[in-house]
């Protein structure tokens, strides 16, 4: 469980596999598959496979995942997870570091630039009986000098 947690950072789950899980535990895959399935059990985790072996999962956290209804037929869930890969379950391992850079996505709509001396920030007049108690900047007219 320390393990999980200390992973997640600002997401509600970890994407991990069960090799690179016993990595970071020093321990063998079927000890990794007895705590998640402990864990799981108590209602600690739960595990959400990714793809049809089982092998690399999803480890939600600190809450549901969420159902969305079919679209196309495809009914699927939406989380945001931390996701943990290491290089030899890569099938182009030989090639990491020596791939072409990804294009750049073109900016859709148009960007706003700021200009000029720009507007006063709005004001908005006390509500009734809740009006601010600001020292008084006048003398009294009656005071001894």
């Amino acid at each position: 469980m320390h393990i999980l947690t200390s992973r997640v950072g600002e997401h509600n789950a970890v994407v991990i596999s069960q090799k690179n899980l016993a990595r970071l535990m020093d321990a063998h895959v079927n000890t990794v598959k007895k705590a998640v399935r402990l864990l799981s059990d108590d209602n600690w985790i739960e595990v959400r496979q990714i793809g049809d072996r089982g092998t690399v999962n999803a480890y939600l956290l600190n809450d549901r995942v969420v159902w969305i209804g079919a679209r196309d037929g495809l009914r699927y869930s939406l989380f945001s997870a931390q996701i943990i890969i290491s290089a030899d379950e890569q099938a182009d391992i030989e090639q990491l570091g020596n791939q072409k850079p990804l294009r750049s996505l073109p900016r859709v709509g148009e960007l706003q630039t700021p200009s000029g001396p720009g507007l006063p920030p709005p004001s908005e007049p006390s509500l009734p009986g809740m009006e601010t108690d600001l020292p008084s900047a006048r003398h009294d007219t009656n005071e001894v000098k």
